[in-house]
């Protein structure tokens, strides 16, 4: 399924929230970029058409996206938060360049055994999982080459 605007603003509406002009804004900030987005650029976009919005209003309506799985987070390195526009609403994971930040969604993941394992070894009861596998992309190798290490 597509994100529409309309299909957007009623997700929003189901879950008591409003697609006010800010956060039409922000997502459009994030929606307009074919790679993630970090808080900053979706700030300094969305001050394009409205200047005096505050990194807190950029904040919340971002966690309020993430939260309703409208975006999604990705993790290039431990110290930034990068934003996705949601391209598959289905369980879906992510490719990450590690050279351009280039992100790929992809959706077959069998973690089913592991997780199976995990539980049995540990106790531990898994909820979910997020699935980020880093490497360079196409147009990265071809630009700079480096023999594959395995």
């Amino acid at each position: 399924m597509r994100l529409t605007a309309n299909k957007i603003a009623g997700i929003l509406r189901q879950h008591g929230y409003r697609l006010t002009p800010q956060r039409h804004a922000v997502l459009k900030a994030i929606a307009s970029s074919q790679d993630c987005v970090n808080p900053a650029e979706i700030c300094t976009r969305v001050r394009q058409e409205y200047p005096t919005i505050g990194m807190a209003t950029i904040y919340r309506s971002i966690k309020m996206l993430a939260d309703l799985s409208l975006v999604c987070r990705v993790n290039p390195d431990s110290r930034s938060r990068n934003y996705l526009m949601r391209r598959s609403m289905s369980h879906h994971h992510h490719l990450v360049c590690s050279q351009c930040g280039r992100t790929i969604d992809f959706t077959h993941c069998d973690l089913s055994q592991l997780e199976k394992r995990l539980t049995r070894e540990t106790g531990f009861i898994i909820e979910g999982h997020i699935l980020e596998i880093y490497g360079r992309c196409p147009e990265c190798c071809a630009a700079s080459p480096v023999p594959n290490p395995r």
